[in-house]
């Protein structure tokens, strides 16, 4: 190590230090202080910018409960960033995470250091207006009235229907009206200056479909080229990510914007991705595609918009794009007749998920998905070519410059289904050595059937490596869960970060003491888990005794919304009384009243599954008890689960052994962090399921959750472990 890399390694240390000196009533973590310095020996000479052979590192660890991560990593990557003149990416999973960094934790940190820096939020462009858009729409009246309902409002016009009827609004105003009110109301506020076109910002939130026509999409937008480019939101916003040293997003930007200009370039930057065990999930879904086959009113309306625009240009269309778009909507109707009478081989139902085994598609889909690819690659032949011609024309005439990027928007409303036909049309027809997860979907939400193809690769891994890791000089991947069993090696494998050089490991402590804070309870059923209808009902006797136990909070987790039905059915007067059930009002009302009842001496339990597993924080009494149902197995319907563990067995691999145990190992470990928040918390967890005992699985499972005073229960009696 050089002296000038030393000096950088002690500097981020130093501001480390700072901060720490800095909080009230702070109490040294030794976690905490190894995290930082583990941060700093890693980043400090990493080689940042072009070079043939950089030097770069990774540095994954796991902070346990309570340790203070974002102290440790915004201190000393932001000193080094600052010492370097370079830049910080923060990305989280969460918004609940940056809200606190933005309103907390770098304000708190800006107050030490002692140069200053500036933080932004990134957000993607679709949080922001369109400003073009809105007058247009606020000012459309009557005669424009059809241009409020854009591809959002298709119905699947060739699908069956259902006897379900979808949910009308309470408001007595019909769509159009809704919308224009909703139009005129915000092109009111941006005029005044009382709203900056932020959608996040608007004190109510509109519905999606409202606000999808006014969103400042990619494939709507002309950028400089559009006369309200100077002061346009989403540019406005940029221009001060621009001037900011710290930037906050999330991972599905920072993903998305690789290769763009969206945040700064990957090799010349320091990332931090907090809340890290997303990665794999983010980038499965990131790199997935899906095409309507139901939902076609759109198609019907491109060839008039596209002779309508090159009419305005001035030019003429070579393909014969009114063919093209009858011959792609015959095609898409027929794989959806097929894609139905293969759902109807299988199910009664309107709502399911058909994969096709080995991502294979049947005989009968290989024409009519080979015809949508080629007609729909020609249609977006002609799209983009006269996309290119306007932002030209809007180039060289800026008089010209409105109408440009008016009939480019026009263009770009039916850009994204076009382009995710193509894609996911490519990659159904795509056979690999490593094949894709390939299934239908058909879904009865809005009243009617809405069928839809879709397309997944199998490994996380292989496309971080490809499209992330291969960008990167220098970066932190933290998370409280990012070991299973006791190693990272499931964490390093679907993150692609496995047998990379520049990778290091650091596994530090929560400072919380949990053998003599907490207890881990194991319910011995004597009905086997696996035996579902059985198991649930002496899962739920066990249950509906232990509520009645609660004192002050508690937190009840399912592993299936049918499970927690049940349990919901056969609470008594008293009980109901009690308990609060995830889904019967929003997220934060929820919370709110679990908040009020215990504050006010009345019990309360929250019934909730896997998202209120993770990320809540219900510190003290507000959660004195976790109850988990059973072992939080992923559902064994997930296509895209199904298909790698189908891949994996031609292999000769044991997809429970390599994806099943570990996975579960992470939302357990998860689940059970519901419990202790703070040092001072005394909780316990109950767990009904045996298997975390009996099972080998289940005792690796066990291995890597924090050491609890374990104990079993048998038929009433509590035996220590």
């Amino acid at each position: 190590m050089s002296d000038a890399d030393a000096d950088l390694a002690a500097l981020s240390l130093a501001a480390f230090d700072q901060v720490v000196a800095a909080t009230p009533g702070f109490r040294p973590r030794v976690g905490q202080r190894a995290m930082a310095e583990r941060i700093a020996s890693a980043l400090h000479d990493v080689t940042l910018g072009d070079s043939v052979e950089p030097d770069a590192a990774i540095a994954v660890i796991q902070a346990g409960t309570g340790v203070g991560k974002s102290a440790a990593y915004l201190s000393t990557t932001v000193a080094l960033a600052l010492a370097r003149n370079t830049r910080v990416v923060v990305s989280t999973a969460t918004v609940a995470l940056q809200e606190q960094l933005m309103s907390k934790d770098l304000p708190a940190l800006a107050a030490v250091l002692e140069q200053p820096f500036a933080y932004a939020l990134a957000k993607g462009r679709g949080r922001y207006v369109c400003k073009l858009k809105l007058e247009r729409l606020a000012g459309a009246g009557s005669d424009g009235a059809a241009d409020l309902f854009n591809d959002d409002d298709d119905a699947p016009a060739s699908a069956p229907q259902t006897n379900r009827r979808p949910r009308q609004r309470q408001d007595g105003l019909d769509p159009i009206a809704r919308r224009m009110q909703l139009y005129g109301a915000l092109a009111k506020a941006l005029v005044s200056g009382q709203w900056d076109g932020d959608r996040d910002s608007l004190s109510e939130q509109p519905d999606p479909r409202d606000w999808s026509p006014l969103a400042a999409e990619r494939h709507t937008c002309t950028a400089r080229h559009c006369p309200r480019f100077r002061d346009c939101s989403y540019y406005n916003a940029r221009a001060e990510l621009a001037q900011a040293q710290v930037i906050v997003a999330n991972h599905d930007l920072v993903l998305a914007s690789i290769g763009s200009n969206a945040l700064p370039e990957l090799n010349k930057c320091l990332l931090v991705f907090d809340e890290g065990h997303h990665l794999p999930a983010v980038a499965l879904n990131q790199f997935s595609g899906s095409m309507d086959l139901t939902g076609l009113r759109w198609l019907e309306k491109m060839p008039r918009v596209l002779h309508d625009v090159a009419e305005k240009l001035g030019v003429a269309v070579v393909q014969d794009v009114t063919t093209l778009a009858q011959q792609l909507n015959v095609a898409l109707q027929d794989a959806g007749r097929i894609s139905m009478d293969l759902l109807r081989d299988v199910t009664a139902s309107f709502d399911t998920v058909y994969r096709f085994k080995d991502g294979v598609l049947p005989d009968a889909l290989i024409e009519p998905m080979t015809l949508i690819q080629g007609h729909a690659s020609a249609l977006s032949d002609v799209l983009e070519e006269l996309g290119a011609e306007l932002k030209a024309r809007a180039k060289e005439d800026p008089s010209q410059a409105a109408h440009s990027a008016l009939q480019y928007a026009r263009l770009g409303q039916m850009a994204p289904r076009l382009t995710s036909v193509v894609t996911t049309g490519s990659m159904l027809l795509t056979h690999a050595a490593q094949p894709m997860a390939k299934w239908l979907q058909a879904d009865t939400s809005s009243g009617q059937v809405a069928l839809s193809a879709h397309a997944c690769p199998l490994v996380p891994g292989d496309l971080l490596r490809q499209h992330l890791w291969c960008q990167v000089r220098g970066a932190v991947v933290t998370s409280a869960t990012l070991t299973s069993c006791g190693t990272f090696d499931y964490f390093l494998a679907e993150a692609g970060l496995a047998d990379l050089p520049q990778v290091c490991t650091l596994a530090v402590q929560s400072p919380f003491d949990y053998r003599t804070q907490g207890q881990l309870t194991v319910v011995d059923t004597l009905a086997d888990p696996r035996n579902v209808e059985a198991y649930t009902g002496e899962m739920i006797a066990a249950l509906l005794v232990d509520l009645r136990q609660v004192a002050h909070g508690a937190l009840a987790l399912f592993t299936s919304r049918v499970q927690m039905k049940a349990a919901v059915a056969a609470l008594d007067a008293e009980l109901q009384e009690v308990v609060l059930v995830q889904g019967q009002t929003s997220r934060n009302r929820l919370i709110g009243s679990h908040l009020a009842r215990v504050e006010s001496g009345q019990p309360s339990v929250i019934f909730g599954m896997q998202s209120f597993g993770e990320g809540l924080d219900l510190p003290g009494q507000l959660c004195e008890t976790v109850f988990i149902a059973k072992l939080p197995f992923a559902s064994p319907s997930d296509p895209v689960e199904e298909a790698r563990a189908e891949w994996l067995k031609h292999e000769g691999r044991d997809p429970f052994a390599e994806l099943v145990v570990p996975a579960t190992g992470i939302r357990l470990l998860q689940w059970t962090g519901r419990a202790i928040r703070s040092e001072t918390d005394q909780a316990r967890v109950v767990c009904y399921d045996k298997r975390l005992l009996s099972q080998s699985y289940g005792r690796l499972m066990l291995r890597g959750l924090p050491p609890y005073a374990v104990q079993r229960r048998v038929r009433g009696q509590t035996l220590p472990v």
